[in-house]
């Protein structure tokens, strides 16, 4: 997990021009590549998207085609070859404020509690111990680790572990969330009632999520909009608005419906003929 910015109250940030809310994040004409022998490699080719407030986003596409790459460059781990990203209406040549950055391990010290992990980012940023210690365990509470605040990394399964490091990123409140493939190693469980948490935080909070997956079904529960990208250099091949309402509690329910299917299907078909 990689905490970028300081972190405060979802949506403070968002500045409002002529009465129009600026969106979070504006991606324009973006692209990136990689000297290999010599030689530019290009990952990225020519990609915009726009993260509206209070909306969640799945990307998918197959892999290695520069996924992970795009949040790198997003959050400012690396820099665009050329175009612009724009958070909260200013382009950001560094690493932008109010961002969580989750990855799929979990990342967690081993001598440390999960309350201990959880409050990690917030002792670094110099967070009084005992506010730190009462937003960390508000967190855990929420995330249903209530009773484990003290338990060590080794002793909880894999997916509380990664419920410590959502802990850990949510309790920032950052305004933007991006998410590479958190929950890809859990079971089927343990992902749906972590992704139905992440969605109903987020959701709550009026924050804005940007997911990486493989998994079309865990794009389509969770989204309001999935995008595939093609192979690299990766461009954006469809883009699918999700009309399956905003409460999304009842995650088998949801995946049992038509509607579901019918997105899974389409996007599915779409990602097959990139993977051909």
């Amino acid at each position: 997990m990689t905490e970028v910015g300081s972190g405060h109250k979802a949506g403070a940030a968002n500045a409002v021009a002529g009465g129009a809310v600026v969106p979070p994040l504006v991606v324009e004409h973006v692209s990136k590549g990689y000297e290999v022998n010599g030689e530019i490699v290009p990952v990225i080719g020519d990609l915009s998207l726009t993260l509206r407030e209070g909306e969640i986003i799945s990307i998918v596409g197959p892999s290695g085609c520069g996924k992970t790459t795009l949040l790198n460059t997003l959050c400012g781990l690396l820099s665009p070859d050329s175009g612009r990203i724009r958070w909260h209406g200013r382009e950001v040549t560094g690493q932008p404020q109010n961002v969580g950055y989750m990855l799929q391990k979990d990342l967690l010290l081993p001598w440390r509690t999960a309350l201990g992990n959880a409050m990690l980012g917030l002792e670094i940023r110099g967070v009084a111990a005992a506010e730190a210690e009462d937003r960390s365990r508000a967190m855990l509470d929420q995330l249903g680790l209530h009773g484990f605040a003290d338990h060590y990394p080794s002793t909880l399964s894999g997916g509380m572990r990664q419920r410590v490091a959502l802990a850990r990123t949510l309790v920032h409140e950052p305004d933007v969330l991006l998410l590479d493939e958190p929950f890809a190693a859990l079971d089927f469980q343990s992902k749906l009632l972590i992704e139905n948490d992440t969605a109903s935080l987020v959701r709550q909070g009026r924050r804005s999520l940007l997911l990486i997956t493989h998994d079309i079904e865990e794009a389509v529960s969770l989204a309001d909009r999935v995008i595939v990208l093609s192979k690299r250099p990766t461009r954006i091949k469809a883009v699918y608005d999700i009309a399956l309402g905003a409460e999304r509690t009842d995650m088998i329910g949801l995946r049992q419906s038509p509607e579901f299917s019918h997105y899974v299907r389409r996007i599915w078909a779409d990602l097959d003929v990139v993977l051909q």
